[in-house]
């Protein structure tokens, strides 16, 4: 697959953007045959549309893709990367009035349409490339699709060749690449080390449970990047149903975002100082598994009632962000797939997400359409605390009554950010249930663009 800009070259066809209402004025300005061809074929600039004007030896003299208008670009994203696989094998140069983040959505979208998980079967990639569009930042956008696709490939990859280890290995590889340091503390360390709440959801599988702890940079304000690992999710004792576990390789969806973004930010060399924590586990059922009614103490100290053991992502977070909080950094993110109530609340586009601060809150929600990446602000409504406190313990991993569910589960990860002021949680699906304009079927990243572009604005880089 094809993840980056073609190199610019003589012989490259233009590739003419048009807007839906301009189509007529468009094939006015055409030969004659040009015009009638145009005509026969019905092209009326839709979005992603696309019409080849061929030269005289049968090759390719010049491509239009349609614009489509205001109200398909509003309910479609990356819509034009559509045309990526219509056109026909060669090199492409840009000719368009788009400017901006419009233009940035084409070249990313076209970048991304490239993306194929062809690991188990061979798939075929489209064979059109694009010259970098004059007014990108080309470096970035390449970052940005490489990240993405590093996210999607391991979610995508099924759980019998992506477990804890294997999320270990590929976090190593990452930081040989951009030179960090990285430790991981494994097995019974994780007890002797004070990560209670890891180990025992961890301890059930035969593979062993982890945290990974990446480190990067040492100038500049701190960013700590806390993703959810449960690289495979049985709900444990309280069994999920085999309808609700048939997606639950991307439970890991989380930690495989911040290493996603963590690639990003290190490619475009950031100025600050990046952690990145991974809790990595499998929620089996063994003799060794935690039960119901089970009363777990944190790292920090507070007990948990354990009420569902399928609500073992926020436990395994938990230690993570008591780690990351001891640190006091500048700002602490953490990514899960962590609730289907966020996902009746808001779909699969969405990421939900929870912020302290009222300037990171604003600061993601205005860059969150610049970059294509949709995100949607949900509270941490203190009167549902009390939902939180069982009475027999300090908190509970799973509050009955069945409403607000993410808003609950991110009041239980806020109670272990007491020393750090600014947090924020994104509780993201991280999957794709249909194809779409450079979104196959499958693993997505969710947020990571929102957060990235919104960094600038967050911390002092």
């Amino acid at each position: 697959m094809s993840l980056t800009f073609a190199a610019p070259t003589d012989d490259a066809v233009p590739l003419v953007t048009v807007d839906k209402s301009d189509v007529e004025a468009m094939k006015a300005g055409l030969s004659v045959r040009d015009a009638a061809w145009a005509e026969a074929t019905g092209f009326a600039g839709g979005l992603g549309e696309v019409l080849i004007l061929p030269d005289e030896k049968g090759g390719v003299a010049r491509a239009f893709v349609g614009l489509g208008d205001a109200k398909a670009r509003e309910r479609t994203r990356f819509g034009t990367a559509r045309a990526r696989a219509k056109l026909p094998a060669g090199s492409y140069t840009l000719d368009t009035a788009l400017t901006g983040p419009a233009l940035d959505e084409f070249a990313l979208g076209w970048l991304l349409s490239g993306y194929v998980f062809d690991r188990y079967k061979k798939k075929s990639a489209p064979r059109a490339e694009l010259v970098a569009p004059d007014g990108i930042d080309a470096e970035r956008i390449e970052a940005i699709a490489a990240g993405e696709a590093l996210t999607r490939d391991l979610i995508n990859t099924p759980s019998n060749d992506m477990g804890p280890q294997e999320l270990e290995d590929l976090a190593r590889s990452l930081a040989r690449t951009h030179g960090a340091e990285i430790e991981v503390t494994t097995g019974e360390d994780l007890l002797k080390n004070n990560f209670p709440m890891i180990h025992a959801v961890g301890r059930a599988s035969a593979r062993t449970p982890r945290l990974v702890d990446l480190r990067w940079g040492d100038t500049g304000p701190m960013l700590t990047l806390v993703g959810k690992g449960v690289c495979f999710d049985t709900g444990g004792l309280n069994l999920k149903p085999g309808s609700s576990m048939a997606l639950m390789k991307k439970d890991m969806g989380g930690a495989a975002t911040v290493l996603g973004l963590a690639h990003m930010i290190m490619v475009l060399g950031l100025k600050l100082r990046l952690r990145v924590l991974i809790p990595a586990v499998e929620n089996a059922v063994s003799g060794e598994a935690f039960r119901p009614g089970d009363i777990l103490t944190s790292r920090k100290g507070m007990t948990v009632e354990i009420n569902n053991t399928d609500a073992e992502g926020r436990l395994v977070l938990a230690d993570a962000l008591a780690l990351a909080d001891e640190e006091k950094p500048d700002l602490v993110v953490s990514f899960a797939t962590l609730t289907g109530a966020a996902r009746v609340a808001v779909g699969p586009d969405l990421s939900p997400f929870y912020a302290t601060d009222a300037r990171d809150a604003a600061a993601l929600r205005d860059a969150a359409p610049m970059v294509a990446d949709p995100v949607w602000e949900l509270p941490f409504w203190a009167p549902y605390e009390t939902m939180i406190e069982p009475g027999i313990a300090d908190l509970d991993n799973a509050p009955s009554g069945g409403f607000a569910g993410s808003i609950t589960a991110a009041l239980f990860l806020r109670r272990f950010v007491t020393e750090t002021e600014r947090y924020v949680h994104f509780d993201i699906y991280g999957w794709n249930p249909s194809a779409a304009p450079a979104r196959p079927k499958g693993g997505v990243g969710m947020g990571a663009r929102a957060l990235l572009a919104a960094l600038p604005g967050m911390l002092p880089l």
